[in-house]
């Protein structure tokens, strides 16, 4: 698989070091859609605090990447789900932390959350 990142310098906004506008790939022959993903431990119980759920939820991307043969280096799309808008730069941290120098498109959107004690959802896209 061969990805080429695309951020135009003209025309557009211009992209800030933690994320890029586009990746296009070529060659690669499996993509994993994961559904959005909660902070939540193995029992399903959400924890208090927004760290812990971002803890609990770039661990359970991992761990479903794993049983998928990758990881977050796969990544290539993350949209964060928060359902307060404080929560952005926690997210943006959390997220950097996990993708170490890695630079994919994401989106964040301000949602309600299914239960309220939900603080955030991730879903992303890898390929290999």
């Amino acid at each position: 698989m061969h990805e080429r990142i695309v951020n135009p310098v003209s025309g557009i906004y211009p992209a800030t070091g933690d994320y890029v506008h586009a990746i296009e790939l070529t060659g690669a022959q499996r993509i994993l859609y994961l559904s959005g993903t909660m902070g939540l431990k193995a029992d399903g119980t959400a924890p208090g605090t927004l760290e812990e759920q971002l803890t609990c939820v770039w661990s359970n991307i991992r761990r479903v990447l794993s049983e998928a043969q990758m990881t977050t280096d796969n990544i290539v799309r993350v949209t964060s789900y928060l359902r307060d808008p404080a929560y952005a730069a926690q997210n943006q941290q959390a997220r950097l932390a996990a993708l170490g120098e890695r630079r994919v498109p994401t989106t964040a959107i301000v949602a309600q959350t299914l239960s309220e004690d939900w603080k955030i959802e991730i879903e992303v896209i890898a390929a290999a």
